[in-house]
């Protein structure tokens, strides 16, 4: 499908992809890939439905960017969701809300035959999702794709890194984030969503670099994780943030030190639990503070201008609530990665 003749200004139609786009999967630049889950998510569900939830409110997404103008045209398109893996996390997540209630109780699981098959079977399932993102996102990515993956729950982009790290030789992570996510084995569950960081840089030796920023909510292994890893984790935490701005330091100048903090090849984790929560009230695990959505285009505007390369990203933990405002907020911010990553790829 040729997207210069495209009118940006009609309607969105239903009947399209993404951002009302008339994009195949064959003619776009940028390939978005679902990932329906949140198996091992503490708090409140509803994640792995967030991709249908995005895709209806980008309808009415104007695709006007000032900083990236008329960038869709390369073509951006999302895959279906894949309703066999939306399945197995609705399963195995009614599964571990049975065993978080279990263990919360301080019941000991090898006491319980059912809670311990139980957990056998939720950690079989997310190396299976693992494995079945890897494959999805290598494919498109050997095809010489840009690819962006959508949550889900924050454990959904393991898979995709590992991708990435067959392809690049060495890169560092941007994260947008709540949380540290540096837990080891989360309530047993190895692949945690409050767990993803600490896997990914215990498994994928490519992750030269995290750069961690807005980090309000975290515990003290996360922060002797940090500490003990010689500056291969960077944490900006929010509360450091905002007393560097209490004190008259710019927004700016803090963007700077991020910057600076990053290595050449950039991935960009966006937990939207970074954001006001006014921004995404249905979130997973909601933290008051966090950033407005223009502080955070701000940040990775400075990262394409110092010349660094956005390899890649993943948005998720978009909640689904009464009303469809933590999907319009995603999709906005989906739509401004999508330009990013393409930015720099020109």
């Amino acid at each position: 499908m040729d997207l210069s003749q495209f009118d940006a200004n009609s309607l969105g139609n239903p009947n399209n992809n993404i951002f009302g786009l008339p994009t195949t999967e064959a003619d776009a630049r940028l390939v978005i890939v679902p990932v329906p889950w949140e198996v091992t998510v503490s708090y409140s569900a509803g994640t792995a439905r967030a991709a249908d939830n995005i895709s209806k409110a980008s309808l009415q997404v104007d695709l006007y960017d000032a900083d990236y103008h008329d960038l869709w045209r390369n073509g951006f398109y999302m895959r279906e969701v894949d309703k066999k893996i939306l399945l197995k996390s609705d399963y195995l997540r009614k599964e571990a809300e049975l065993y978080i209630d279990y263990i919360s109780n301080g019941e000991a699981i090898e006491k319980n035959n059912f809670m311990c098959r139980s957990l056998r079977e939720i950690n079989e399932g997310s190396v299976f999702m693992n494995n079945w993102v890897h494959g999805q996102t290598k494919e498109l990515l050997e095809k010489g794709r840009l690819v962006g993956l959508l949550g889900g729950d924050h454990s959904t982009p393991f898979g995709f890194i590992r991708a990435l790290s067959e392809k690049h030789e060495s890169f560092g992570i941007l994260q947008i984030d709540a949380h540290c996510d540096l837990r080891k084995a989360y309530e047993d569950f190895n692949y945690s969503h409050a767990s993803i960081m600490y896997n990914v840089l215990e498994e994928i030796p490519a992750v030269e670099k995290l750069v961690q920023v807005g980090i309000r909510d975290y515990c003290d292994e996360e922060v002797e994780y940090i500490h003990a890893s010689k500056g291969r984790v960077q944490t900006f935490f929010d509360s450091q943030i905002r007393e560097r701005q209490y004190e008259g330091d710019t927004w700016r100048n803090i963007v700077d030190d991020i910057v600076a903090a990053l290595p050449q090849k950039v991935y960009i984790s966006f937990d939207i639990d970074g954001l006001d929560p006014k921004l995404c009230p249905n979130t997973g695990t909601p933290v008051h503070g966090g950033f407005e959505t223009e502080q955070v285009y701000f940040l990775f505007k400075k990262v394409l201008a110092s010349g660094r390369t956005i390899i890649g990203f993943d948005l998720n933990e978009v909640g689904v609530g009464d009303n469809s405002w933590d999907a319009n907020v995603g999709a906005r911010v989906l739509f401004k990665m999508c330009n990013i990553l393409t930015a720099s790829n020109l």
